[in-house]
C-alpha cells in the first residue's frame, strides 16, 4: 500500500518504511508524528484519490532526525556596474520513516507487514541467483 501526502507545500509518495526528508517539523528524534494531509491513496490495483483529501486516512511516521540540507550559492550579478552579492543557504530538514498507513476504512499497511512480504519475495529471487551461479561453474 502506498501514499501521496502533502506536507511543507510539496507532495511525496510514501510506503511503510520509506524514509523521507521532508521540509522541518516540530519533534524530537524518536516522537511519533502523522500526516492527515492524504492526497491519495493505492494498494496494487485499486486507488483512492481524494477530492481534495481522503477523508479519515492518514500516515503515521517516527522522527529519525533533525538536519539541514546541503549549502547552496546565491550569486547576484548586474554586468558593467559593479554589483556582486553573494549568499548562502541551508535547509532545515526533518528525516521521518513512515511507519503505518491508515485508510478511511481502518483497513492498516504497517511497516512489519511490508517487511515481510519483501522477504517472502526476495526469498523465491535468492533461490533463482543460486541454481544459476551453480550452472556457472560447471562450465
Amino acid at each position: 500500500m502506498y501514499a501521496v501526502i502533502k506536507t511543507g507545500g510539496k507532495q511525496y509518495r510514501v510506503e511503510p518504511n520509506d524514509v523521507i526528508k521532508i521540509e522541518r517539523l516540530d519533534g524530537e528524534a524518536g516522537s511519533d508524528i502523522t500526516f492527515d494531509e492524504v492526497l491519495m491513496l493505492g494498494d496494487g490495483e485499486a486507488s483512492t484519490v481524494g477530492v481534495p483529501m481522503v477523508v479519515g486516512a492518514s500516515v503515521m511516521g517516527q522522527v529519525l532526525e533533525q538536519a539541514r540540507s546541503r549549502k547552496i550559492v546565491v550569486f547576484k550579478k548586474k554586468r558593467r556596474k559593479n554589483y556582486r552579492r553573494k549568499a548562502g543557504h541551508r535547509q532545515d530538514l526533518t528525516v521521518v520513516r513512515i511507519t503505518d498507513i491508515v485508510a478511511a476504512d481502518g483497513k492498516r499497511a504497517s511497516a512489519a507487514a511490508t517487511a515481510a512480504k519483501a522477504q517472502a519475495e526476495a526469498k523465491p529471487a535468492a533461490d533463482t541467483t543460486e541454481t544459476a551461479a551453480g550452472d556457472g561453474d560447471a562450465s
